[in-house]
């Protein structure tokens, strides 16, 4: 019965009533913990992977605590629920669509391995649209449930400083609710960018429309370099769509550059048009409601344009922190950045408030470091623990339509940290057994990995490009993190058949010249 109640409380809140009669749209009676003199123990700003993960876990020190969350809309006017960026316009959503994409692929291959299939398939936007959008709303549910189990107080209100223990939550009906904390953590992520210098910008979507539409794009145009256009492009184009990338300089900034290029190439022979060195210069609306855009190629200084049905930018992410009035709690932030500025145990330049996630200075934008930093922080508050998040050798992958995972140092970040004389690289071209069979190129299946020159040659830094890169690459992390040596891992038996053996039979340098590329099974 409490979840029935719960449900038809959340079903009030998406039609946009008030759940509690006279007070805040709230969830959790809060009725518990040791707040003093002030309401809670803990308040979370931001219902995002790192500010439910500290939540979750400084309840079960027994303590006070509330959520307060609330999702502006985007331009577009795309609304979600409970969860933040990852669950809503991220991580799932762009896995569940990345695989819609690989089993487009699958098929093709299967008639090489015997299966009677008539080509070419044709794909169904809106049936898988419809089947992502209803996941995502059962997490939503979810994150509800579990905060309720634990009796935090759930509150959908978007919020500002008053003072530094003292935050304004008010709703979208202009009501505005007072609430006090000792400790207050700021975890409200970040949104993307729109280019304020190129008419007609508005026009396009973004990463929190393109998971909400119901129907197709269309011939899509998707402009930036992203991990985020990258991805999109690759789904997209995987589904059958028309799809462009307009690259103004390099791609996955911050990213090996090596292996950045081989995701491209494949992008490439995959179908996705690539508009290289190019800026969008403006974009209008057509009378048949086609979007015309014009941008100027940078190397030959030429203008061209094209019309397309969606125009999506991927141009960065901006840090949720400016309606904060982090001025009044005393939050410095870095002008150039506009992110909040933390020390190793996430803690700002005020003594009891704290930032985690994409908001936070200096620390990668990924959904596992927000949730991991988000539990310490808890246990270090309420449960007398002293460990401090470790952000270094933390892997990632990129979901292209052939992954790219990688964990430490890039080739361009250890060559002038350590010296070039003083690193190994070693390296192969291999092809996956899966693409035998099934006729694919394998140019781009490549790993890299980035050694010290001396003794065992600690391992410095890996990188894989091929099927499953992620699977792959969180394997060996722990090794990583662990301080695995190239002798360990060469000693180390692989499994037969996989890609990931692959790594462990790397035996040929940069530095030999000698030709990388896998010959035997």
């Amino acid at each position: 019965m409490a979840a029935l109640r719960l449900w038809s409380r959340w079903r009030r809140r998406e039609s946009g009533a008030r759940v509690w009669g006279s007070g805040a749209p709230a969830w959790g009676s809060g009725a518990r913990g040791l707040a003093g003199k002030y309401e809670y123990d803990l308040l979370v700003i931001g219902g995002g992977s790192g500010g439910l993960a500290c939540s979750k876990e400084a309840a079960q020190y027994d303590r006070k605590v509330a959520v307060l969350d609330y999702v502006e809309p985007s331009p577009k006017g795309t609304r979600w629920g409970l969860g933040g960026t990852c669950v809503n316009v991220g991580c799932i959503p762009k896995k569940l669509m990345h695989h819609a994409a690989l089993l487009g692929g699958a098929i093709k291959d299967a008639k090489n391995f015997g299966w009677d299939i008539s080509l070419p398939v044709h794909h169904d936007w809106g049936t898988m649209a419809s089947a992502v959008q209803s996941h995502v709303k059962s997490l939503n549910w979810g994150h509800l449930v579990q905060l309720q189990d634990r009796k935090v107080k759930y509150v959908n209100l978007k919020g500002a400083f008053l003072d530094k223990h003292t935050v304004q939550g008010e709703s979208k009906q202009g009501e505005k609710t007072i609430l006090t904390a000792e400790n207050i953590v700021i975890a409200t992520g970040g949104r993307p960018k729109y280019p304020l210098d190129v008419p007609g910008a508005e026009l396009g979507i973004s990463s929190d429309d393109i998971f909400w539409l119901r129907d197709s794009p269309g011939k899509t145009l998707i402009i930036g370099a992203s991990y985020v256009a990258l991805e999109c492009a690759g789904f997209l184009t995987g589904v059958g769509l028309d799809t462009s990338l307009m690259v103004r300089s390099i791609p996955l900034r911050g990213f090996d550059q090596q292996m950045a290029h081989l995701v491209t190439d494949h992008l490439t022979s995959y179908g996705t048009r690539m508009f290289w060195k190019c800026i969008p210069i403006k974009i209008e609306k057509l009378d048949n409601g086609k979007l015309q855009v014009t941008w100027k190629n940078l190397e030959t200084n030429v203008e061209e344009r094209e019309s397309f049905d969606t125009v999506m930018w991927a141009v960065g992410r901006a840090p949720e922190t400016r309606r904060l009035c982090l001025d009044k709690a005393g939050v410095q932030i870095n002008p150039e950045t506009e992110k909040v500025i933390v020390g190793a145990n996430e803690e700002t330049s005020t003594s009891h408030i704290y930032a985690l996630g994409d908001i936070a200075e200096g620390r990668p934008e990924l959904t596992p470091t927000a949730i991991k930093a988000g539990k310490l922080l808890a246990h270090r508050l309420f449960g007398k623990s002293a460990e401090l998040m470790d952000y270094d050798n933390v892997a990632t992958t990129v979901f292209t339509p052939l992954e790219y995972g990688c964990v430490g140092l890039s080739e361009e970040e250890a060559v002038p940290r350590h010296g070039e004389d003083n690193i190994e690289v070693y390296h192969a071209y291999y092809k996956p057994l899966e693409f035998t069979v099934a006729e694919r190129d394998a140019t781009q299946c490549y790993v890299k990995m980035v050694c010290l020159r001396e003794g065992d040659q600690r391992i410095l830094g890996l990188h894989f490009i091929g099927p499953n890169a992620g699977e792959v690459i969180q394997g060996f992390a722990l090794g990583i993190k662990c301080n695995a040596t190239y002798s360990q891992l060469a000693s180390t038996v692989g499994i037969h058949p996989t890609c990931a053996e692959d790594v462990n039979k790397l035996n040929i340098t940069k530095r030999s010249g000698l030709d990388p590329t896998v010959t035997a099974c």
